[in-house]
């Protein structure tokens, strides 16, 4: 078995029900073993959207990653995500940020994530599940990327309504 780390964002419609459903769909295929707190994060890019809500998960898999981003996106067409232009809003996001130890890159996926150094909605959930992980291309651990990337002031951890990743571990 595999381990990997998603990432899950939404910023549409019930953001807490998306990444609750997208959970809950993943894990018909997966084993759930972590999830983050739910940060609420600014847009990156396009900036006249709404707030996103943000978490990582770590999952084990027997999926190789290509079958796992496949089903990543299958589940964004579920929950109907259409495509749009970079960065537009959206109901769910799910994102391969790593898987083992690997580095690979093909035309659908890179792993690393190739901007997961760089985003501080990713990186400071996924300090908080695993911060000793060690980048496989940086060598860097996670609590470490997290300590430096920009963009922390527009982080914080969601106050609203329910804690999703609670409830999300109750479902499971």
């Amino acid at each position: 078995m595999a381990i990997s780390y998603l990432g899950l964002g939404s910023n549409t419609g019930e953001r807490e029900e998306n990444l609750c459903q997208a959970l809950t769909l993943l894990c018909a295929k997966v084993n759930l073993e972590k999830v983050s707190s739910v940060y609420e994060t600014e847009p990156v890019g396009y900036k006249e959207q709404p707030l996103f809500l943000n978490l990582v998960c770590r999952i084990t898999t027997d999926l190789p990653p290509d079958e796992l981003l496949y089903l990543a996106k299958g589940i964004e067409v579920r929950m109907g995500r259409v495509p749009s232009f970079p960065n537009a809003p959206r109901i769910i996001d799910i994102d391969v940020l790593l898987y083992d130890d690997r580095t690979m890159s093909t035309q659908d996926l890179t792993i690393p994530h190739p901007r997961l150094q760089d985003r501080a909605f990713v990186l400071i959930p996924l300090a908080e599940i695993a911060p000793d992980l060690v980048h496989p291309k940086l060598g860097k651990s996670i609590a470490q990327l997290a300590r430096d990337v920009k963009g922390q002031k527009g982080l914080r951890k969601y106050k609203g309504g329910s804690d999703v990743s609670a409830i999300c571990r109750r479902a499971f």
